[in-house]
C-alpha cells in the first residue's frame, strides 16, 4: 500500500470543488458493462459484480436484494421489513433510470476514505469498486455529510444530473449502504430504511 501524504484537514469548501472535479472525471471513465470483472469488498462484506448489461437490474439484485437477502438470513433485518425491499424491488423500474453509460465508480465514498492536503483533495482511500451509475455515488456521499451545496453545484456544472435525483433516487440509492450498516452495526440503521420505504408507500 502506499503512503498518501496528508494533513487530516476538513472538508472545506475548496475542498469539494476539487473533489466533483476528480469524481466527474472518474465518473466520465466509460465502460462495457455495469458490475466488474472480480468481485470487490465493501468494507468487510462481499461485494458481488457480475458483468452485467443494464444498471437498473444490477442494482436491484446484486446490491439492494442481495444486501437485503443477507441481513435477513444473519437475523439483522426483520423479515417484515424484507417483504417491503422485495415489493420496492419487483417496481424499482419506476423510480431509477439506465445511465448513458456504464460509469468507473469508488464504491465506498465517505468522509473516512477522503484524504485532505492543503485544502485539495491528497486522495480517496479504501474503495469498493465496481462500474455503475454515478447517481449511486453521489448519494453516498450525502450519507453522512461527506460533500454538500458546494460539491454539487462543481459536479453538475462538469455532469448534469436528471430531475428527481435530489429529491427521491439519493434516498432509494442510499439503502444499499444503509443496509450495509444494518449488517455491520445493528438495528440503529433499520429506521432509515423505514422511512425511505414510507415514502415510496411501501
Amino acid at each position: 500500500m502506499d503512503f498518501i501524504d496528508n494533513d487530516g484537514g476538513g472538508i472545506t469548501p475548496s475542498v469539494e470543488h476539487h473533489a466533483a472535479e476528480l469524481l466527474a472525471k472518474l465518473h466520465a471513465t466509460k465502460r462495457e458493462r455495469f458490475g466488474y470483472a472480480r468481485d470487490t469488498l465493501i468494507g468487510p462484506l462481499p461485494q458481488p459484480n457480475p458483468e452485467s448489461p443494464r444498471w437498473v437490474p444490477f442494482f436491484r439484485d446484486h446490491r439492494l436484494l442481495f444486501m437485503a437477502e443477507k441481513a435477513r438470513e444473519e437475523g439483522s433485518l426483520p423479515s417484515t421489513l424484507y417483504i417491503r425491499i422485495e415489493r420496492l424491488a419487483e417496481s424499482i423500474e419506476e423510480y431509477l433510470l439506465e445511465p448513458d453509460f456504464p460509469s468507473l465508480l469508488h464504491g465506498d465514498l465517505w468522509t473516512g476514505n477522503v484524504l485532505v492536503r492543503e485544502s485539495r483533495i491528497a486522495g480517496f482511500v479504501d474503495p469498493a469498486i465496481y462500474c455503475g451509475h454515478p447517481e449511486i455515488e453521489l448519494a453516498f456521499t450525502t450519507m453522512f455529510g461527506t460533500f454538500g451545496r458546494a460539491f454539487f453545484e462543481a459536479y453538475v456544472a462538469l455532469m448534469p444530473l436528471e430531475p428527481g435525483f435530489q429529491e427521491l433516487r439519493s434516498d432509494l440509492y442510499n439503502l444499499y449502504p444503509t443496509l450495509v450498516h444494518v449488517r455491520l452495526f445493528g438495528s440503529g440503521y433499520l429506521a432509515r430504511v423505514e422511512r425511505t420505504l414510507a415514502r415510496l408507500g411501501l
